[in-house]
């Protein structure tokens, strides 16, 4: 007969309260995963609501926005690891709504530049500074030690997964 799956929180904290089943660093895990995919629903939720945009959307103009001077769209496909496929059809309706503008490479004819139009950086800066707040409302409960403890350790374990590639 089956159990039902246990809740993060109803875990035991130590691996030994488990009999040695519960290893920590996989509750860890499981706690990082459930809240990423929380907080991703929840802008999501929101830059549909108050843009009528895409989480993806937002993202590919975030990395034009950091680019003033232009992607192409294998590096944008790159930095937000999604295939070149995604990246055309995200640009050409972003283009299609004047928020993007496509340039030929100066130095190879083949090779297409995308930019943040006037007004693709005005709108990505309205809806930058929304993603901002929405962010602070989500994490702004937690006490200044526990964000710079948890910033600490987020980039303890960014380093650990650069070593392995």
């Amino acid at each position: 007969m089956g159990h039902a799956p246990q809740s993060i929180e109803s875990m035991p904290e130590r691996a030994d309260e488990a009999g040695g089943a519960g290893h920590l660093e996989l509750r860890v895990w499981l706690g990082l995963l459930s809240c990423t995919h929380r907080i991703e629903s929840f802008l999501r939720q929101r830059l549909r609501k108050e843009f009528d945009t895409s989480l993806a959307r937002f993202d590919l103009m975030a990395q034009l926005e950091r680019f003033p001077d232009g992607l192409t769209l294998s590096e944008a496909s790159r930095r937000l690891m999604v295939s070149n496929g995604a990246i055309t059809g995200l640009v050409s309706r972003l283009e299609a709504e004047g928020l993007i503008h496509r340039d030929i490479h100066p130095e190879d004819r083949r090779t297409v530049i995308i930019r943040l139009t006037a007004e693709g950086l005005d709108t990505f800066l309205r809806m930058a500074r929304r993603h901002e707040e929405w962010v602070v409302s989500i994490l702004g409960d937690l006490t200044r030690e526990a964000k710079s403890e948890l910033l600490r350790n987020v980039a303890l374990l960014r380093h650990k997964l650069d070593l392995y590639g």
